[in-house]
């Protein structure tokens, strides 16, 4: 007899979705509302709908808009978690994947949903502590090469705004002049004609936004960020 036989998998999709607060790397994580960890802090999930979702990534726009009201923001495939111990109802697999987010862009109509430093987080249930950590390797990795920290700005932003979401997602400070060369090689950003940032005590700053081909893409960079050329 087949030991497998009467045995289903759970199958399900997690968001490790990211941003910025306070100047440090977050993570937006909910309150689960039924058994198992009833109550207890985790990433936004669900099972994936056989009859709804073309595909994985499909469920986790899905699962995200479900859970936290964003639509679509960018959001990119980690890697897939399995085994008969993750999940206290069986042997499951969940394919997980990260999202970046302007924290203007959360709902803030729940309660439920808290925002926390990926540093020095609470026990997670399942393997959600694995996951985040992962995620916050992959996005600082792909951050020193690549425009993908640009999708924790706002829709429209100053170059010293962005070199700040930069220094807050590598945990470092980065070369004014090299940083802007970087920048102008990775070729994503539109200035905003006559539009400058108001308020500010010195020389008011040019006001940029994300052209319309990178909102789904990355630009990357054939030296990282802080290579000195």
């Amino acid at each position: 007899m087949n030991r497998s036989e009467g045995i289903s998998v759970i199958c399900t999709v997690d968001v490790v979705l990211l941003t910025l607060h306070g100047g440090q790397l977050c993570v937006v994580l909910l309150k689960r509302e039924r058994p198992p960890f009833q109550g207890a802090l985790a990433l936004p999930g669900g099972y994936i709908h056989p009859e709804q979702d073309q595909d994985a990534v499909d469920a986790a726009a899905r699962v995200l808009l479900d859970k936290t009201g964003l639509a679509s923001p960018y959001l990119e495939q980690l890697a897939t978690f399995s085994g008969p111990g993750r999940d206290p109802r069986g042997w499951s697999v969940s394919i997980a994947y990260y999202a970046l987010v302007p924290q203007e862009l959360l709902r803030r109509d729940t309660t439920a949903a808290q925002v926390l430093p990926v540093e020095g987080l609470p026990v997670l249930p399942f393997d959600h502590g694995r996951m985040v950590a992962a995620a916050v390797a992959r996005v600082r990795s792909k951050s020193q090469y690549s425009s993908l920290p640009v999708h924790l700005c706002p829709e429209r932003f100053t170059l010293p705004q962005l070199q700040a979401v930069y220094e807050a997602v590598l945990g470092e400070p980065i070369n004014k002049v090299s940083f802007r060369r970087k920048v102008e090689e990775l070729d994503v950003l539109e200035p905003l004609p006559g539009e400058l940032e108001q308020g500010r005590a010195n020389r008011p700053a040019q006001l940029y936004r994300l052209r319309p081909q990178y909102r789904r893409s990355l630009s990357l960079l054939e030296r990282g960020i802080g290579a000195r050329s």
